[in-house]
């Protein structure tokens, strides 16, 4: 179990450098279409998920093995991050607080790293059982949900529009929502079903719960929902005039319930509600995007 912990650690580490690229690049490609960042971070979860690497010169990662697997062996364990300014702060904390004694032959890390495995192990756990009982709590809601048309339900217990389901996703919609709204908020659910996001959301949920003691992961989680959203967005107005705009955001505004706004089993927070009505009312170039996305994709290349 420790190998694997430690190869999650570094699979980890390598996902982090990415995660903090496409941060950066969400800053600078604001105008961008939210679509190249969510093929982004799709390049995130490649690398929670591949456990071997492919070195270049062109590579963001600049060590794809910062644990070594033996470091419970060394009679010196030390890491390698690639930055060798890092390496010279924190090997000598390491190397000092964690060499063994000249009158022993036990590693100190053989006891402290299947500790961290087994809080690894007992973190996913945790999450897993948060997640089932969730299901089952938003499951008993929908209950009495009424078959509208097609996969469409409405419930008197559903605040705001989502899409649940795995096999046949279904949209589920409040009650006393009139035809002209019913027809954008259909329109972005479908989006989500289309693009598979009830799919890539539990896969995304999968990876979190493997990596929880990641910050960085949580933080990507959020701004990849968010991301999810805004081409969802995107996508309903793609043609839409400023009218058409006004009235989106208005409905955002209308369905956001307990602060959350259309969404895919994640509820949008306020910060996220206050970024869609900016960007919605906004229309985008889309001329640029096969420029914007070829930018992308070349200053991430060689990040496998």
């Amino acid at each position: 179990m420790s190998e694997i912990f430690l190869k999650i650690i570094n699979m980890s580490i390598s996902a982090s450098y990415i995660v903090l690229a496409v941060l950066l690049l969400r800053l600078l490609l604001k105008k961008a279409p939210k679509w190249i960042m969510v093929i982004l971070w799709g390049i995130v979860a490649v690398r929670l998920v591949c456990p071997f690497s492919i070195e270049s010169v062109l590579s963001l990662i600049p060590s794809s093995e910062v644990v070594s697997p033996d470091i419970m062996m060394d009679r010196t364990p030390e890491i390698n991050t690639g930055i060798p300014i890092i390496n010279q702060v924190i090997n000598p904390v390491i190397s000092g607080s964690f060499t063994p004694d000249p009158g022993t032959s036990a590693n100190p890390l053989q006891l402290w790293i299947p500790t961290f495995a087994v809080i690894w192990i007992i973190g996913m756990v945790a999450l897993l059982i948060y997640t089932v009982i969730s299901f089952a709590k938003v499951k008993r809601k929908i209950g009495t949900a009424v078959l509208l048309r097609d996969n469409i339900y409405q419930s008197e217990n559903v605040v705001s529009p989502f899409v649940l389901g795995i096999i046949k996703p279904k949209i589920y919609l409040p009650f006393n929502m009139n035809e002209k709204d019913m027809e954008h908020v259909v329109a972005h659910e479908m989006a989500h079903i289309r693009r598979k996001d009830h799919l890539w959301k539990p896969l995304g949920f999968i990876l979190l719960t493997l990596h929880w003691f990641n910050p960085l992961m949580w933080i990507a989680m959020r701004k990849c929902t968010e991301d999810l959203e805004l081409s969802c967005d995107e996508t309903v107005l793609l043609d839409a005039d400023d009218t058409t705009r006004k009235q989106y955001a208005v409905l955002l505004l209308d369905t956001a319930g307990d602060e959350r706004g259309f969404t895919t089993c994640l509820s949008a927070a306020a910060e996220t509600m206050r970024y869609r009505l900016k960007h919605i009312v906004k229309v985008r170039e889309r001329w640029t995007g096969t420029l914007l996305l070829s930018i992308a994709m070349f200053l991430c290349s060689g990040v496998s």
